[in-house]
């Protein structure tokens, strides 16, 4: 009731009467204001009232005696999260600080980005995955960058994460930790070239799949438009992926397979000036085996991506130049050349491993800094463990997230869950990678799989249908929550009955 709303702001305003004294301004009379205006002016919730946003200020602070020890994860890869998903929340409260709320299946990435699979179907939000950030006390998942790490006082720097100009300004703000763990992951590699992270799009995020998918499907509308040239509806319609690596092939197959079975239905008018090109330094899938390397050649080329062999020595907003001179203009570029360490993680005071991660022994701490891990593809053995540093690969940050969490949950048990202890404690075994294989698809029902233990070991190579089968049951059964399968299972049916969905949103 409108009466009783203004009673009770009228009564709460009235207990601290009298107003604030007010400098009188002299009117052209001399008169002053009366006290009728100054007291409206008290009431008023007009102009008078400052709208601004509040200061920011608040830490989380150390955890104390009754609490439970904190944990605090950065990032939400694929190390992160089942870091999270194994370790004990009776032991320790987990608090997550990622710049995204969920974690993407990179495996099925490229599928999105030409409809076969929508794009919640490979992302897992945080909560799910550890139900205690969502429901417990003294958990929290907060949508910020970690922008520093203060090892000596226990300290994360952060700052949140906002989007659009109506959002409020980002703020500043430090999380205490009893044990930290950094799995912040790796930035995609541009070699110092000129005009790729302008002009190319990455995959690594679901939001890099979705600006390919708007790109590529804008592209095909405006080819069409009245009062395009040829030459520009050639370029316009022109995919060039850079890197012969899993990804880029993936890519390249499911562009392939896009162009074959629906724009060739749906776009008949310009059929025949879409194309794919591969760039690649040296051999594609160099990680596989020779004959499977040989098998993927001739099903891309088959499939009518053509393979080029150069390196890209600078990119223009319409076209690349490669070190030979040639110029190839283009109407969408994947990047694709693999990845190294962010600027985040070289600018850490924390050691390093060769090639600038950060360096951990042989239980992924940290070295010579306690209470913190790193794992994923932000962390390498320091040289004096005498390990090489692991590939970056999904199931190499899986398996150390798996490993640690079991670490983490034998230390809360014996009682060293808190900062400043734990050090005496008998950790058990080290951690030891054992590769279990690689796969790819390359499109029209046919993929890779290569079960060898290392590039120059001995094992099981296979390559067709059979492959294709296997890489989408293993895949199917990875995915993280039932809800995901689900999805992804009716997604892969929907397409094989209806075609791929090519609206543009």
């Amino acid at each position: 009731m409108a009466w009783f709303r203004t009673l009770t702001r009228f009564s709460a305003t009235a207990k601290s009467w009298p107003p604030p004294p007010v400098r009188t301004i002299p009117t052209a009379g001399g008169a002053s204001p009366s006290l009728l205006l100054t007291s409206l002016r008290y009431f008023s919730t007009g102009a008078a009232v400052d709208n601004r946003p509040p200061a920011r200020c608040g830490d989380l602070e150390p955890t104390r005696g009754g609490e439970k020890p904190r944990v605090v994860v950065l990032g939400s890869g694929w190390a992160g999260c089942r870091l999270m998903k194994g370790i004990d929340t009776n032991i320790y409260d987990v608090v997550c600080v990622s710049p995204r709320n969920h974690m993407v299946f990179t495996p099925l990435l490229a599928s999105t980005c030409v409809g076969t699979l929508e794009f919640r179907s490979v992302a897992e939000p945080v909560g799910r995955i550890q139900p205690a950030i969502s429901t417990e006390p003294g958990s929290y998942f907060f949508l910020s960058n970690c922008k520093g790490i203060d090892a000596e006082n226990r300290r994360v720097h952060c700052e949140t994460v906002t989007d659009g100009p109506n959002t409020p300004d980002p703020w500043k703000f430090n999380l205490s930790y009893d044990k930290l763990v950094i799995a912040l992951g790796a930035e995609a590699l541009t070699f110092g070239i000129r005009g790729v992270n302008e002009h190319a799009i990455f995959l690594r995020e679901v939001h890099h799949a979705q600006e390919i998918r708007r790109r590529l499907l804008l592209n095909l509308m405006l080819s069409d438009v009245p009062g395009t040239t040829e030459q520009e509806k050639s370029r316009l319609l022109h995919c060039v992926v850079v890197g012969g690596g899993p990804t880029g092939v993936e890519f390249s197959g499911e562009l392939s397979d896009f162009i074959t079975k629906d724009v060739r239905q749906r776009h008949a008018h310009v059929k025949d000036y879409i194309r794919v090109t591969l760039i690649e330094a040296n051999e594609i899938l160099s990680s596989f085996d020779d004959r499977l390397r040989q098998y993927a050649t001739k099903q891309l080329t088959k499939s009518g991506v053509r393979l080029v062999r150069g390196i890209v020595k600078d990119v223009e907003s319409h076209k690349i130049v490669l070190d030979n001179g040639t110029e190839v203009p283009y109407g969408l570029l994947v990047w694709s050349t693999g990845v190294g360490p962010s600027s985040l993680v070289k600018s850490l005071d924390l050691p390093k491993s060769p090639g600038g991660r950060i360096g951990i022994d042989e239980w992924l701490r940290v070295a010579n800094v306690p209470d913190v891990f790193a794992i994923g593809d932000c962390s390498g053995f320091v040289e004096s463990t005498g390990k090489p540093v692991l590939p970056a690969l999904a199931q190499v940050a899986e398996r150390q997230g798996k490993y640690l969490a079991g670490l983490l949950n034998r230390i809360g048990k014996a009682g060293g869950g808190r900062a400043n202890s734990g050090a005496e404690l008998d950790l058990g075994d080290p951690f030891v990678y054992k590769h279990m294989g690689s796969m790819a698809t390359l499109g029209r029902y046919k993929a890779l799989v290569d079960l060898r233990k290392s590039k120059e070991g001995k094992g099981i190579s296979l390559a067709g249908f059979l492959s294709w089968f296997i890489w989408r049951s293993a895949y199917l059964t990875r995915v993280v929550s039932w809800r995901n399968r689900f999805y992804v299972a009716v997604n892969w049916l929907t397409t094989m009955v209806f075609g791929r969905d090519i609206s543009r949103i």
